[in-house]
């Protein structure tokens, strides 16, 4: 019998990136193994405590970042490249780099500027990117599957940020929680964060009240000030729910979205499936269809996360001729995923590896790293997916901890 584990955000005040990491540690995560991940990015100048503290008539916990760093801007590419070579459990790294993007692509879209020029500021500091990738961290400790999240009390008024006084939430943050219930409940003060937002619906499948689950812990993470009207806490409540049989087990829900069209050029389709990949898109494909009036067409087809599919709709009437759009949600399974990187003759190759139960069941060359290496060396591409394949086959074999395909280590 299978579990999954579940993580619920209450948000009844709101949620920022230190909130999260406190109720994780409330909860169990033990902070000094996710200041021992942490290090792997190779970050100076910082340190991590905890320390148990009231808000109202709850008891806390407070996770306090100090670092000595200056004022610093840093793009996306660097923090993602951070988090890659610090080769962290695939799937804190994975949660880490999707809250990252998300960020980048809500600021990239108030500032009108492309997602690799957005340099990010409060974001982009230590104790932030400590924040995010020490929730991810977090979660992965206390072996979280699936995250759902309630409704956000944004707060109220302006808050003073690196571009100035802004209303509440931020721009950014209001960019960050499109598709997600928020209320105020009239404090003025910015109650929910870039970072706490990126973190909540970024991870966040669904936003309901608290789901069906048996509860085996609860975290409060305390925010800095402490509020004369209600307790500054972030709840996090963690269950489980038992899966009898392997096949009732499904990944969280994507929402498939489509269109048929009849007269658009295919230049055109091609340029919009490589801006709908890069505004997040899952897949994007196309089919043959016959339309009314005996005229051939094309159904495009869209596979979203939830949280994507307001911008990908939009997007969808922005490049194509299309003028009406459906959407279902569908469940779908994946194989567990992760990359490692390998030594060929001809130069570093990363292999995509996918598992099932352990197993590895499928290994593929990075396609853009063979391209790469073999425009630069002048040789055929077949050949360095060939060697690539070869010295996987040789890392595999020397890794006994592994399942090979017939279920069995080697």
């Amino acid at each position: 019998m299978k579990t999954l584990r579940h993580v619920y955000f209450d948000c009844f005040s709101g949620i920022s990136g230190d909130m999260v990491l406190g109720a994780l540690v409330h909860a169990g995560a033990d902070l000094r193994a996710i200041e021992a991940e942490l290090r792997k990015l190779g970050l100076e100048g910082w340190s991590i405590s905890a320390a148990k503290v009231k808000r109202g008539e709850i008891f806390a916990t407070h996770v306090k970042v100090e670092t000595s760093e200056g004022h610093h801007h840093r793009g996306l590419s660097i923090i993602l490249q951070r988090i890659e070579n610090a080769k962290l459990a695939p799937r804190a790294a994975e949660r880490a780099r999707k809250i990252f993007t998300r960020l980048a692509e809500a600021e990239a879209k108030v500032h009108q500027l492309p997602v690799e020029q957005v340099h990010f500021h409060e974001v982009g500091a230590v104790d932030s990117i400590v924040d995010i990738v020490g929730a991810a961290i977090g979660f992965e400790l206390l072996g979280i599957d699936e995250f759902a999240c309630s409704a956000l009390d944004v707060g109220s008024g302006q808050v003073k940020t690196a571009h100035g006084l802004l209303p509440v939430p931020a721009p950014a943050t209001a960019e960050l929680l499109k598709g997600a219930p928020m209320f105020t409940s009239g404090i003025a003060k910015e109650l929910v964060t870039p970072t706490g937002a990126a973190i909540a619906t970024t991870l966040a499948t669904r936003y309901v009240e608290i789901p069906e689950m048996t509860l085996k812990a609860i975290g409060y993470g305390a925010g800095s000030a402490d509020l004369k009207e209600k307790a500054n806490v972030l709840r996090l409540l963690i269950g489980e729910t038992a899966v009898s049989q392997a096949g009732e087990y499904w990944d969280a829900p994507v929402t498939v979205i489509e269109t048929n069209i009849d007269d658009m050029s295919p230049q055109i389709y091609g340029y919009f499936v490589e801006r709908a990949l890069e505004a997040g898109a899952l897949d994007v494909f196309s089919s043959p269809v016959q339309m009314k009036k005996n005229r051939p067409g094309m159904l495009l087809t869209l596979l979203s996360e939830p949280h994507n599919v307001s911008r990908l709709m939009d997007l969808l009437f922005r490049e194509t001729t299309t003028i009406g759009i459906r959407t279902h949600d569908v469940r779908r399974r994946t194989l567990a995923r992760e990359s490692v990187t390998l030594e060929t003759p001809f130069g570093e190759v990363r292999i995509k590896i996918s598992r099932m139960h352990g197993s590895v069941l499928n290994a593929t060359p990075e396609y853009e790293d063979c391209r790469r290496i073999a425009a630069q060396k002048g040789i055929p591409l077949k050949q360095v997916l060939e060697a690539a394949t070869y010295q996987f086959q040789k890392w595999l074999e020397a890794q006994p901890e592994i399942a090979k395909p017939d279920g069995k280590p080697a």
